[in-house]
């Protein structure tokens, strides 16, 4: 019998409301606030620790390259020796030495040094993030909680936390004039070394409030299986599925372009005429507006179907990326860079509906690790490649009369950014879009009209018989003959499925009475055309 879950804010109380985990989300909050003021003082620092415009943009690349590297080379090996140690044991420690880490950055005060401890700060990171993902479930009272602790975690670490550091970074650097006579880094300085104390905290919280993270219960249901071998078997599947492959090719360019975005905001600020306080203020903007698309997502799905909204949302942002390349004026460009985060998430959001929604699922788990390794990686590059590539072009000023207009790296790799992305969607579009003899244009006007749902182009047919095997054969028949006409034909085997469920909710659940029965009958029934009927008619 299928199994409904409460609702939202309850289970998310119900989950906080265990001290120990309640505790663990806190420092959670704390380190991804850090992470995220980690790269935007360590960008900022990197840029004012170099002259000249090629030598900046290389120095930023290399920041980037420089967290990279080690996720690369070193993640499923810190993985599985974060494993057989104490897990509050590693937290402690990785977060001691970041402490250090960090405070030693603006005491050293060299460009070296600091792609040195970023490279082992990161390697921190590789032994800490997998010590506290596994104690998650240790700290839980019940299995069917992890989903949720999951959710809470990735709204701290992509939402909340990334405002909160850039909003803090943004105030730093902004308040960076009343403290240059100590030194022209000191705003960038403060900002690490809050970091620092802000790891040392944590490691005292974990030590001394949350004792319950020590030990290693039990074993991995499943053995760690390395980026590489990952990559090779979602490969082979995404290369024979026309829907995943035109899936994985517009979220790699949708993240593409968002690394694009992210990697030149430090010096696209610059050519804005706008300093460290407009490149956090551009940062934050970007998810943000990844944060807004998220949440109208859902609303935009019942009026446009999932295959069409994901290539038109990236088509979309590479648009929004284009304006954001000849955005003339600072304000123009939080507008425009705010579009591009808020079109790329909603791709990305309908991309993982998608996969959980028409991927079966033995394979559905494989699919989405591939997908999000993937996207890792590509924003990761495209952050570390593109301020290389800023930097091999020389800024030329265009005039029109009095308006001066910078064209430099920034804004050609934004262009060519958009372009690609554009064109990346559209071919996304054509390999997922399953209702080509319709147009598009009448779908896109009716997300700008009110109503509930959009009208269904499918057609469900009913067949009924005497004997449950002659009406089997009946629908098969059928299907047979419409598919050999050419039309796409979803066969929900309604008896069959649907019969042994309710078999067995009776069975298990014990259910006596007539009207009992039949609502069971009835929920079974409703559940089999939300998970089939409604998205073939779709």
């Amino acid at each position: 019998m299928p199994q409904f879950s409460p609702p939202t804010a309850h289970r998310v109380r119900s989950v906080l409301a265990i001290p120990p985990f309640r505790r663990l989300w806190l420092v959670t909050a704390v380190s991804a606030t850090g992470d995220w003021l980690s790269l935007l003082a360590l960008s900022a620092l990197a840029t004012q620790l170099t002259t000249g415009y090629q030598a900046q943009s290389f120095a930023l690349g290399g920041v980037v390259a420089t967290k990279l590297l080690p996720a690369l080379l070193l993640g499923p090996l810190a993985g599985a020796l974060a494993d057989k140690f104490d897990r509050r044991k590693v937290m402690v420690i990785c977060d001691i030495l970041r402490f250090g880490l960090f405070i030693s950055i603006p005491l050293v005060g060299s460009l070296w040094w600091l792609f040195a401890a970023t490279f082992l700060i990161e390697i921190c990171a590789l032994f800490w993030i997998p010590a506290k993902d596994a104690s998650v479930p240790n700290l839980l009272r019940r299995p069917d909680q992890v989903e949720t602790a999951n959710q809470l975690a990735l709204v701290m670490t992509y939402g909340v936390a990334v405002i909160t550091a850039a909003g803090l970074f943004s105030i730093l650097t902004g308040a960076g004039a009343l403290i240059e006579a100590v030194s022209p880094q000191a705003a960038v300085n403060i900002a690490l070394i809050i970091n620092g104390v802000a790891y040392l905290l944590t490691a005292l919280t974990v030590w001394f409030r949350i004792p319950e993270i020590s030990g290693r219960a039990g074993t991995r249901p499943h053995e760690t299986v390395g980026l590489l071998a990952l990559l090779r078997e979602g490969a082979k599947f995404v290369s024979s599925t026309p829907l995943v492959r035109g899936l994985v090719i517009g979220i790699l360019g949708a993240f593409a372009a968002g690394g694009a975005v992210i990697a030149s905001t430090k010096l696209y600020a610059t050519s804005l005429g706008g300093g460290d306080a407009a490149y956090g203020v551009l940062f934050v903007a970007v998810f943000i507006g990844m944060a807004i698309g998220m949440g109208v997502t859902p609303r935009l799905a019942r009026r446009l179907p999932h295959n069409r909204l994901f290539g038109s949302a990236i088509v979309a942002a590479g648009i929004a990326l284009v304006l954001v390349a000849i955005a003339p004026h600072l304000f123009v460009a939080i507008v425009t860079v705010g579009l591009v985060g808020a079109f790329a998430g909603m791709a990305f959001l309908t991309g993982l509906t998608i996969i959980g929604a028409q991927v079966a699922d033995e394979i559905r788990g494989r699919v989405v690790a591939f997908v999000q390794s993937l996207v890792r990686i590509d924003l990761l590059a495209s952050m570390a490649v593109v301020p290389f590539v800023i930097g091999l072009v020389q800024p030329r000023t265009l005039r029109f009369g009095d308006f001066a207009f910078v064209v430099d790296g920034t804004r050609t790799v934004l262009l060519a950014g958009g372009l690609i992305a554009g064109l990346v969607g559209v071919v996304a579009y054509r390999q997922m879009d399953d209702r080509r003899s319709e147009p598009l244009l009448p779908d896109l006007l009716a997300v700008l009209r009110r109503g509930d749902r959009r009208g269904r182009s499918g057609v469900l047919l009913a067949v009924e018989g005497a004997t449950s095997t002659e009406t089997a054969e009946q629908a098969n028949r059928l299907v047979a003959w419409l598919r050999s006409q050419g039309h796409d034909v979803v066969a929900s085997a309604a008896g069959e499925p649907s019969e042994g469920w309710l078999a067995a909710g009776l069975r298990n659940g014990h259910v006596v009475g007539t009207r009992a029965r039949a609502l069971t009958a009835a929920a079974v029934r409703a559940d089999l055309v939300e998970r089939e009927i409604r998205p073939a008619l779709d």
